[in-house]
């Protein structure tokens, strides 16, 4: 028996023992996971039957629905979301989803069987994956305790996703730091590698740099305006034999370098305050012009 199959082993045991009302050893299964079993059983959740659209879950008709995912702010850092992961999954039996801050998932990427065998658990968009709704998961589990997770196999609390492993984050709000939605990663055995939890937190990362970029206001005058006095007044340097150098008075001493790349971007952002979009930077970073996508990620970084 594998070292992986001797671990699922393990903690199936644990899982039929604690169902049956015994206490599993300590070293049997995970603190946070044993955790979330007592939750979920204590909030009443069936281990036999998850079902993400039943009485837990708040219902929403197709219209509303629509018009709630294009609001949310997690809608906004789809693309980037897309280009740091979803092109990397293709054809792998992965799937990407996006869920608003109580579980509802809002999107989800991946190609089309991957979504077919998703959708046999109901992992479909609209539906909600909270753990007070369907147990221990990876999305629900990372909202209930605000943390990055890895949910493997039979640690899952419904007994129908047991099959399927997981990898989530939270994404905070730049400004309030409020939770505002879960990046998360399921498929099969490929995502119970640690490599699956570390790339969901390494595109959280980015995906909160972005947000926390749009919450910047470029448009206030004050930021490029030198003259003494002006609030959080910022000055870019870009000629010269050095790099590009950034440096906003309320940072304190000290410049940023930067690369060549983001002092072009900066320097279109001050020549066009009314703002430009990723596709107009593109065009102007490049006489044949450079992927959006390409563009966005540079901003992220």
């Amino acid at each position: 028996m594998t070292d992986a199959a001797s671990v699922a082993t393990r903690i199936r045991r644990a899982y039929e023992d604690f169902l049956s009302g015994g206490n599993p050893p300590a070293d049997a299964v995970r603190s946070i996971v044993r955790d979330s079993w007592a939750r979920s059983l204590t909030g009443g959740v069936d281990p036999s039957d998850a079902t993400p659209n039943g009485d837990r879950a708040s219902t929403m008709s197709p219209a509303e629905f629509a018009a709630y995912r294009a609001a949310h702010p997690i809608t906004a850092v789809r693309p980037l979301v897309q280009s740091l992961m979803v092109d990397a999954i293709a054809d792998t039996g992965v799937v990407v989803a996006l869920t608003d801050q109580s579980g509802r998932l809002l999107w989800i990427e991946g190609d089309s069987a991957a979504r077919d065998r998703a959708g046999h658990i109901d992992f479909v968009e609209g539906s909600v994956w909270s753990e007070e709704v369907v147990g221990t998961n990876a999305p629900g589990l990372a909202l209930a305790v605000d943390r990055s997770v890895q949910v493997v196999g039979p640690e899952h609390f419904a007994g129908p996703v047991q099959e399927w492993s997981c990898a989530a984050a939270p994404v905070h709000d730049p400004l309030t730091g409020h939770v505002i939605g879960v990046i998360d990663v399921t498929g099969g055995r490929e995502v119970a590698a640690p490599f699956a939890l570390a790339a969901v937190r390494s595109v959280v990362a980015a995906v909160e740099r972005e947000l926390r970029a749009g919450a910047v206001d470029l448009a206030d005058p004050a930021t490029f305006d030198p003259s003494p006095g002006a609030r959080a007044a910022a000055h870019l340097a870009v000629l010269g034999d050095g790099p590009g150098r950034w440096h906003r008075a309320a940072d304190g001493p000290g410049a940023r370098t930067l690369s060549r790349r983001h002092a072009e971007i900066l320097v279109l952002l001050q020549a066009f305050p009314e703002g430009l979009n990723t596709e107009q930077l593109a065009l102007k970073l490049a006489e044949d012009g450079l992927d959006p996508v390409t563009v966005r990620a540079e901003i992220s970084r």
